[in-house]
C-alpha cells in the first residue's frame, strides 16, 4: 500500500531545498496534491515535476498542475499573511488555489479565475474533495480578474502572461503585490511587483516557465511542432517567417568554436534571457526524442534543449564544443554561419557584462508610450506597458 504521507513529506523535503519559507512548506504538507490529479498515480504526483492535464487540439499542453518547486517559490514571492484576500489567474487543477487557502488562513478568501469551463469544473469538485469548499472558482477571462471581490492584497497568475492586465493593477489594494509570470520577448520570469509612484517595480525575479494565457488578452509567442517524430518544436517571441528549419537541419552544417565556458544554469537563466531581449530573430528549440538537435549543455532530463538565432535562410544554435567544455555555435543553411557569427558575439557581450542572469534584475513597468530610459537598457513595449529591465552595474537610472 503506498504511504501517501511518506511521499508528500519526500516531496516538501525536496522542495525546502531551495530555502523556501517554513509556512509554505507547510502549506504543502497541509495540500495532498495527489487528490488533484486523480488521474496520476501518487507516485508521479509526488514527484517535484510539472504534469500536463490537457492538451489541445495539435497535442500542445494548455493546462497543468506546475512543478511544487516553482509554486513554492512564487508563493514566497507572494508573501502571504493569514486573513488577507487574494485573486489567483489561472485555475490549473486548483491545488495552487489550496495552497493560497491554506497561507491565508480561515479569516483569507481565495479567488480563482480561469476562462477554461472544464478547467473550473475539475478545480471546483477537486477543491471539494480535498477540503477547501471556500475557494471560489470562476469560469470567466482572467485578464479582467474578478471586480466584485476587490480589493485584493494580492494577485497571482499561473499562467504565463504577456502583459500587465489594467483589471489587476486597479483591482489591487494601495499596499497590494502582484506576482506573474512575465513574458519578456519569449522567456518567462516570475515577477513580484508593487507600486512605486506611477510606476510599478519589482521586488523580486524568478526563473520559470508556464503555459501561457489564452483567450484575447494572449501575446503573440509562438509555438510549433516541426517534427512529431522527435517532438521537435520552436518557440519565437512572435509569428513571422523562418524558412523550413528541417530542411536546413538535414542539410550541410558547419561549427564555430566560441571559447567561453558556461554551465546549464548559467545558460538557462542568464544567457537565455540576456539573447532574447537584444535579439529580435532568437529562437528556443526542444525535442523529447533525441534525433534532430545536436547535445547541448542546456539540456533538461528528458528535453534537449538549446538557444539559437533563425532566419528565412538558416539558422545556428548553441551547443557543446569537440573540445573541452567550450561552448560552439552550430550553423545550417546559407545564412547559417553570418547568423553564428551574431550569436557567438551575443554569447561574448553577457560574458562581457559579468553574465547577468535573474538574480538582480530589476523590471520597471510604466505605462505605455514614450519616457526616458537609461542608453542601452533594454525596453520591451506592450499593450498596455512599457517594461524597462535593469541590471546592477548596468544601465543605472
Amino acid at each position: 500500500m503506498t504511504d501517501l504521507g511518506a511521499l508528500r513529506e519526500s516531496m516538501v523535503e525536496h522542495v525546502r531545498a531551495r530555502g523556501i519559507s517554513d509556512a509554505v512548506a507547510e502549506a504543502l504538507r497541509a495540500v495532498p496534491r495527489h487528490l488533484f490529479l486523480p488521474e496520476t498515480a501518487p507516485e508521479d504526483a509526488y514527484r517535484d515535476e510539472a504534469i500536463v492535464t490537457k492538451r489541445d487540439a495539435d497535442g500542445l499542453p494548455i493546462s497543468s498542475s506546475s512543478q511544487p518547486t516553482i509554486m513554492a517559490l512564487m508563493l514566497d514571492q507572494l508573501g502571504l499573511e493569514p486573513g488577507q484576500r487574494v485573486l489567483e489567474i489561472g485555475a490549473g487543477t486548483g491545488y495552487n488555489a489550496a495552497l493560497l487557502a491554506c497561507l491565508t488562513g480561515p479569516g483569507g478568501e481565495v479567488v480563482s479565475v480561469d476562462i477554461d469551463p472544464d478547467v473550473v469544473g475539475h478545480a471546483r469538485r477537486r477543491l471539494d474533495a480535498a477540503g477547501f469548499p471556500g475557494v471560489r472558482v470562476v469560469c470567466a477571462d482572467g485578464a479582467e480578474g474578478f471586480p466584485g471581490r476587490a480589493p485584493y492584497d494580492r494577485v497571482i497568475a499561473t499562467v504565463g502572461v504577456w502583459d500587465l492586465a489594467p483589471a489587476w493593477l486597479e483591482q489591487l489594494g494601495p499596499a497590494g503585490r502582484l506576482v506573474v509570470p512575465l513574458d519578456l520577448r519569449g522567456v518567462q520570469r516570475s515577477v513580484a511587483m508593487e507600486r512605486a509612484g506611477g510606476h510599478w517595480v519589482s521586488r523580486s525575479v524568478v526563473p520559470c516557465g508556464f503555459m501561457r494565457m489564452r483567450g484575447p488578452f494572449a501575446g503573440p509567442e509562438m509555438t510549433r511542432v516541426l517534427d512529431r517524430g522527435s517532438d521537435l518544436t520552436i518557440s519565437l517571441p512572435e509569428e513571422r517567417e523562418i524558412g523550413d528549419v528541417l530542411a536546413a537541419l538535414d542539410g550541410p552544417s558547419s561549427m564555430l568554436p566560441t571559447g567561453t565556458r558556461a554551465d546549464r544554469a548559467e545558460l538557462l537563466d542568464g544567457f537565455g534571457l540576456w539573447l532574447a531581449v537584444r535579439e529580435p530573430r532568437w529562437c528556443a528549440l526542444y525535442e523529447t526524442c533525441p534525433g534532430r538537435l545536436p547535445s547541448t549543455p542546456m539540456d533538461l532530463p528528458g528535453f534537449t534543449v538549446t538557444v539559437g538565432i533563425v532566419d528565412r535562410g538558416g539558422l545556428c544554435v548553441l551547443e557543446h564544443g569537440r573540445s573541452g567544455d567550450a561552448l560552439a555555435v552550430h550553423a545550417y543553411g546559407s545564412e547559417g554561419p553570418g547568423l553564428a557569427a551574431g550569436l557567438a558575439a551575443h554569447l561574448h557581450d553577457w560574458e562581457a557584462a559579468g553574465r547577468p542572469a535573474s538574480e538582480g534584475l530589476r523590471v520597471e513597468a510604466h505605462p505605455a508610450g514614450p519616457g526616458p530610459v537609461p542608453p542601452g537598457a533594454p525596453v520591451l513595449d506592450k499593450r498596455h506597458t512599457r517594461l524597462v529591465l535593469r541590471w546592477p552595474g548596468l544601465f543605472p537610472r
